[in-house]
């Protein structure tokens, strides 16, 4: 047998003029290589905002079962479907509405009020040596007081009215802009700024152009905490001698063991912080747009 009859195939023969290939360098059948980050696609196939509700429903389906079969009694949690028709109720004679305006009003002022104190002292403290020593080691002070623990002290000074309210929600809500701002601005890169001085801008133009925009996303999260922090405070607020709004709806239900309204006021609290959180989740994507972000796999 000659060379050429060793390294043909079965089906060929030495006298069909075509080179032989030898099977070491014929062709092999490859598998493809899938990635580590397109497995589960069939999991990812699903819509998110279906993904993002499953956990919820569920929950309110197993809810509803346990109040249906009498393993949860109405006097301890009222079912779904109870909840349900009360919120309508009180949206239908208008005092759910009248009660979530008059709470709104009361977290915008001491939101406002609270972040324009909290963000100029984080200002006066990050920009300037002399301001972190007159101004840090007395709010650091206060942030370790409950602000809770001073309501007996706001219903002194400013009385029983909406003073105290609005107060203990701008305290809340100036503690976490000061730190989270007053972080920002001592976190920007060093180098950023040494090259904006070779760039000859001065130290209001270092402020403007390089510190405040370095300073934006903690100021960003200090809002998301202040806004959580200030429908908390609301909360605490409106149980102390408040005659309007959703924490007076609570009072009056807790006296009359109506857990269904309490329950719908909750929601009504939850709603209203979910909603402030995509407001500031826009905001974000709007004025964070040159930072990129690892947005999850």
């Amino acid at each position: 047998m000659t060379i050429g009859h060793a390294l043909a195939p079965p089906d060929m023969s030495p006298e069909s003029g075509m080179i032989p290939v030898p099977a070491a360098h014929r062709p092999l059948d490859l598998e493809p290589v899938v990635p580590a980050s397109a497995r589960g696609t069939r999991l990812r196939a699903v819509p998110r905002w279906l993904r993002r509700t499953a956990g919820p429903l569920l929950l309110l389906a197993l809810w509803q079962v346990l109040s249906a079969t009498g393993v949860l009694h109405p006097d301890v949690l009222a079912s779904p479907g109870t909840i349900a028709r009360a919120g309508s109720d009180l949206i239908a004679d208008g005092t759910l509405p009248s009660a979530m305006a008059i709470s709104l009003r009361r977290v915008a002022a001491g939101l406002v009020l609270g972040g324009v104190v909290g963000t100029a002292l984080a200002l006066v403290s990050g920009l300037s040596r002399l301001g972190e020593d007159l101004v840090d080691a007395s709010v650091q002070m206060l942030r370790t007081v409950p602000w809770v623990g001073l309501i007996p002290l706001f219903i002194i000074w400013l009385g029983i009215g909406e003073a105290p309210k609005v107060a203990l929600i701008a305290l809340g809500v100036a503690f976490h802009l000061y730190l989270n701002v007053y972080a920002g601005i001592r976190g920007v890169d060093a180098q950023l700024v040494e090259a904006g001085e070779s760039l000859g801008l001065g130290r209001w133009g270092l402020v403007r152009h390089v510190v405040l925009p370095g300073a934006l996303p903690g100021a960003m999260t200090g809002l998301r905490y202040s806004l959580a922090t200030a429908w908390l405070a609301l909360v605490f607020g409106e149980s102390v001698n408040a005659d309007a709004g959703i924490g007076f709806l609570m009072n009056q239900a807790r006296e009359f063991f109506r857990t269904d309204v309490i329950v719908v006021c909750l929601v009504v609290y939850a709603f209203l912080g979910l909603t402030a959180d995509v407001i500031v989740r826009t905001l974000e994507r709007l004025l964070l747009q040159w930072r990129p972000t690892f947005t999850g796999q």
